[in-house]
């Protein structure tokens, strides 16, 4: 029996080795893998969390009076919110290698401390041209974190236990965040404490938040499995490190790091999959990003609720979204599908983007805001184990890794620009993107029949892909 078969006989929780070289049970097996979510996506969930927090806070401050009190005019609104992505699209292929170098606790809980001191410092500008410089220091020290973050994940885990991990990382950032806004409405109350406006103590308090997050996260993130078993961590035993490294050899045969080359690391950007990933990405996050930017202003402009409303009423459509991502992430893992994971959750977005735009009355276009959130955010995890099952190599999964999370903040740019202030209340031009983008989606993950395809030539032995034979990707 191939590798490969031995593979696809395997239960996805421990679809690590079955083999006894190890010496663990099957019970041990798995509390090595629940001891390692709870230091590694449990924290890369939290620092992710106020990563979102800092980044989605600026249309919860608009909404509280930063509009007002900065004077914004016109297109001023986007240029802010669009200035984080420049430097954040720009600085992606830095992350992983950087992570690598200098280890995850120094290198992400670093950034997330400096990013959050910046963040605080945006309670205290005077005009919208140091908003704009605040967004371009955030955007570059947020640059390293997801692309880094998303490397370390695939380090630790098999092909098939990743969209779960994915979803459970980028979950509680969704949830989390998805209560920036009732959060952001308690703070409202600290309105003139200090001498400080209610929309510059969001930005005080939850750039606090993220430093005391960042604290914690040196002290409890995991350095990545190779390393931890040559410098003998206590955090394993000698057998679980083994078991650990055995179940990623099994599975891709990637866990030895081959020495750096910058060459071989940018050639990885000439495979054309990476590209389709990261385009695949690039429609999710189009839509994802403009409701996180502008859903409470819809809610206010154009549906007409209070102030307090529009940010409360923020949170309930991305629970819905946490639970509709895990659902769809835990039959994802289970039945090895990514494509049609991928499909469903565009087509819930192809169905509440028309409701929430052209529906009559508060109620269906609620239910359409609602779909729309489901869709979008539960594609991120999905989009982002479609990349990481298919690829094998560390570096070029680094560099993958980078150019998915430039791509998907490219979206997060066009989303940032879309919906324009002369567009207001109904945002056509943005929602008309945003119905055009999970369209192109399904149309991409169509293409990548190309995928099994190949496939068909490695069961005829007639391609190796990765250089690993009997090595397939996952549609």
């Amino acid at each position: 029996m191939s590798d490969n078969d031995r593979i696809k006989d395997m239960s996805v929780e421990a679809e690590s080795a079955q083999s006894d070289d190890t010496g663990l049970t099957l019970r041990e097996q798995r509390r090595v893998i629940r001891r390692i979510d709870a230091r590694l996506i449990l924290m890369l969930g939290l620092l992710h969390t106020v990563c979102l927090l800092d980044r989605r806070n600026l249309s919860t401050a608009a909404v509280a009076g930063m509009l007002t009190e900065l004077h914004l005019r016109g297109n001023e609104y986007n240029v802010i919110a669009v200035a984080f992505f420049p430097p954040y699209i720009c600085l992606q292929m830095l992350g992983p290698v950087l992570v690598r170098k200098l280890g995850p606790r120094s290198f992400l809980a670093g950034i997330c401390l400096i990013w959050g001191v910046t963040m605080m410092c945006g309670g205290f500008v005077h005009n919208w041209t140091q908003m704009v410089g605040i967004r371009i220091i955030i955007g570059a020290l947020e640059a390293g974190f997801f692309p880094a973050a998303v490397y370390l994940i695939a380090t630790w885990y098999t092909r098939y236990q990743t969209q779960k991990r994915f979803a459970i990382f980028y979950l509680l950032g969704c949830v989390a965040s998805a209560f920036t806004g009732i959060l952001s409405y308690g703070i409202t109350f600290m309105n003139g404490l200090g001498g400080l406006s209610a929309w510059r103590w969001i930005f005080v308090v939850q750039g606090l938040i993220t430093c005391v997050l960042a604290a914690i996260g040196y002290f409890v993130l995991i350095d990545f499995p190779d390393r931890m078993r040559q410098a003998k961590s206590n955090f394993l035993s000698d057998p679980e490190y083994d078991f650990i490294l055995q179940q990623i050899t099994t599975d891709r045969a990637d866990v030895k790091l081959e020495p750096f080359n910058l060459r071989k690391y940018l050639v990885a950007a000439l495979d054309i999959n990476i590209w389709g990933f990261g385009l695949i990405y690039f429609c999710t996050t189009t839509t994802a990003y403009s409701l996180a930017y502008f859903l409470p202003l819809i809610y206010r402009e154009d549906m007409g609720f209070s102030e307090g409303a529009s940010l409360c009423m923020f949170a309930p459509p991305y629970v819905a979204a946490g639970i509709t991502m895990y659902a769809t992430s835990w039959v994802g893992d289970r039945y090895r599908l990514r494509g049609p994971i991928l499909v469903f959750n565009a087509v819930l977005t192809l169905v509440g983007l028309p409701l929430m735009t052209f529906a009559k009355g508060n109620g269906p276009r609620l239910l359409g805001c609602f779909l729309t959130t489901m869709g979008a955010n539960s594609n991120v995890p999905a989009a982002m184990a479609y990349q990481a099952n298919n690829v094998r190599g560390q570096w070029k999964r680094a560099a993958c890794s980078a150019i998915f999370v430039g791509l998907g903040a490219s979206g997060g740019m066009v989303g940032s620009l879309v919906f324009r202030s002369q567009d207001a209340p109904e945002y056509r031009p943005g929602i008309y993107t945003c119905i055009g983008t999970p369209a192109t989606l399904v149309v991409l993950v169509g293409l990548t029949v190309r995928l099994y395809m190949r496939n068909r030539r490695v069961d005829r032995g007639e391609l190796v892909i990765g250089d690993l034979v009997g090595f397939r990707y996952t549609y």
